[in-house]
């Protein structure tokens, strides 16, 4: 039983995978990483289903990674960082590769790999109260794993303007980033999902799952070889004294040696 997610799913077929940490801002850790890896693998193979919506509890979409699960991966073995990263790398990976439309209901804000969820749904709708941001160089780290969907989503001239400075940006020009498709009222939010997910309902589902896999064919990247890549990064960056100071500094309440 999952304990970090819930799956509501209705008799069309349309499968809602809530994130359900909403006393921590739904950041991400271990567990909610494998229960999602798990839980979208399992949707995407039920001939059943027919779209997954992305959803949160609480008033944050995604905080980003959970900064405990980060200061435990700075502490731990390099196999152990490896590791960890691989699991976080395939969770995005297994959210992309999804056979499934993935329409993402963004009714908070996203930080960090809450940016990289965003990127991997095929369609995102969110509220113009959200506020968003790539923050992970405020602490020294860098957004590694989540760069190849973020980068698709944006494009690399798009990127470099929210990529490497960690400042935070609206509704608005997250839709003029590409990460949202429709900004809307709160009140009109779940109604703005729905208008998405209904035109699959009428759509041949093995038709869609492929071209789907046309998209990522077409973007033509070596997956395999950016996924290590990023994964390398990341090991890196925890191994890094600036995470170090950058993630004490947060613990600690106080600005880190270099701002």
């Amino acid at each position: 039983m999952a304990e970090t997610i819930r799956i509501e799913q209705d008799a069309r077929g349309v499968a809602h995978l809530w994130l359900a940490r909403a006393e921590k801002h739904n950041a991400l850790n271990a567990q909610m990483i494998a229960e999602i890896t798990a839980a979208i693998g399992e949707r995407g193979a039920d001939p059943a289903v027919r779209v997954v919506g992305r959803a949160a509890e609480g008033v944050s979409f995604c905080a980003g990674g959970d900064l405990k699960w980060m200061q435990a991966n700075i502490g731990a073995t390099p196999e152990g960082r490896a590791a960890s990263a691989r699991e976080l790398a395939q969770m995005l990976a297994a959210l992309d590769h999804c056979p499934k439309p993935v329409i993402g209901r963004i009714q908070g804000n996203a930080f960090g790999g809450g940016i990289g969820m965003m990127a991997v749904c095929d369609v995102a709708v969110g509220v113009p109260e959200a506020r968003f941001g790539l923050t992970e160089t405020r602490l020294g780290l860098t957004p590694a794993t989540i760069s190849p969907y973020v980068v698709a989503r944006m494009g690399a001239a798009k990127a470099r303007r929210v990529f490497m400075s960690a400042r935070l940006f609206g509704a608005a020009e997250a839709q003029a980033l590409d990460l949202l498709a429709r900004v809307v009222p709160a009140e009109n939010l779940d109604a703005a999902v729905e208008a998405e997910v209904v035109p699959y309902l009428s759509c041949a589902p093995g038709a869609v799952a492929e071209a789907k896999a046309l998209i990522r064919m077409l973007a033509g990247r070596d997956e395999s070889r950016i996924q290590d890549a990023t994964i390398s990064a990341l090991v890196a960056r925890w191994e890094s004294p600036e995470a170090a100071e950058g993630i004490a500094a947060f613990f600690a309440k106080r600005k880190p040696g270099w701002a």
